[in-house]
């Protein structure tokens, strides 16, 4: 069923930081008119991302900053509800690039895939069967290659992202070191994510929890938030380590350059290797990470979490709530049933 009235969450103004609620504005627009060849998917879940910081900044990063007064852009999970392309049919659910909005008119190619895991859940085709699951994936195993006996840590170990990695670390036969934050993150990293030890890193002395944790020192290091954490794990590294560079949720703003401890001796004496990594690098092998990840979670191998929030209103705070770590699991905003 297609309704007459397509909200949509613009972008109304740039953040100097964080975005915060203020920076949106929810408006009511007309359901968009379905264009030859094109697909109307009315969306059921909205994706909340750590990345949608960057997004929106006025300093553009790996992708173009959104426009203001433009809807917000955004993966969502969606149901076709009209196409006029012959690959799509109404009541198919497909994921893509959506928006912050309930409906979409799209061209076939911005969808990214259709979702066929009839038996679990269309909201894990957002995170760990998504963006989520497939950045850990190919960050840990070909960024990280990660060998059976090595130690990998991973920073955010209880988000979206750290949680699958840790669990793919386990998968190969790794030792598995969480750092996070708060005691009850902690005990999800080892009651439900499988990590062989877990740190909080607010409660202060994180060179000796390191030590302690990782006797042998440090093989791959899957880096989600840069700064304070990342200088202290960079001491503990073996030679010939790998660090895996996904996030640097720590940093508020880039500029002015930031001082602070220094990596080049870290990497010379131990032969380290520091590696950025966007999943985008990887979209023609998405299939082949779902392929692995799929039967993984349908085992149980890999465990997930999901924090879903009810109703398109929750979306203008969303990404702030996220940044202040009031989320456990990924971040997802339910505007429409699947029915």
């Amino acid at each position: 069923m297609v309704h007459d009235i397509n909200r949509q969450v613009l972008l109304k103004s740039r953040p100097a930081d964080i975005p915060e609620a203020e920076n949106f504005e929810i408006v009511n627009a007309p359901v968009p008119e379905l264009g030859d060849n094109e697909v109307l998917v009315r969306n059921i879940y909205l994706s909340v991302e750590p990345a949608m910081r960057g997004w929106v900044s006025e300093v553009a990063n790996y992708s173009e900053t959104v426009p203001l007064g433009t809807v917000m852009r955004a993966f969502t999970v969606g149901c076709v509800a009209a196409s006029r392309h012959s690959d799509y049919r109404p009541g198919e659910f497909v994921t893509g690039m959506f928006g912050w909005q309930d409906y979409a008119s799209i061209e076939a190619k911005v969808i990214q895939r259709k979702v066929t895991e009839t038996d679990l859940p269309i909201s894990t085709s957002l995170g760990v069967l998504g963006l989520n699951g497939i950045t850990a994936y190919f960050g840990l195993l070909e960024i990280g290659q990660p060998k059976a006996g090595g130690t990998v840590v991973v920073s955010t170990a209880a988000g979206a992202v750290g949680s699958c990695v840790g669990q793919i670390a386990k998968i190969k036969g790794c030792r598995t070191v969480g750092i996070t934050g708060g005691p009850e993150k902690v005990r999800i990293c080892r009651d439900e994510f499988g990590y062989d030890t877990a740190i909080d890193y607010k409660v202060g002395g994180l060179d000796v929890a390191l030590a302690a944790a990782c006797p042998e020192g440090v093989d791959v290091y899957y880096d989600n938030t840069a700064g304070m954490i990342s200088d202290e794990v960079l001491k503990h590294l073996n030679l010939g380590a790998r660090v895996v560079i996904c996030g640097t949720a720590s940093i508020a703003n880039w500029e002015p350059i930031l001082k602070g401890p220094r990596v080049e001796r870290h990497l010379l004496v131990k032969r380290a290797r520091i590696q950025g990594f966007l999943v985008l690098d990887y979209a023609e092998r998405y299939a082949d990470a779902l392929q692995e990840l799929t039967p993984w979670v349908r085992q149980g191998l890999i465990r997930y979490r999901e924090d879903i929030l009810e109703g398109i209103e929750q979306a203008p705070g969303s990404i702030a709530g996220l940044c202040r770590g009031e989320n456990f699991g990924k971040r997802l905003i339910r505007i429409a049933s699947e029915e």
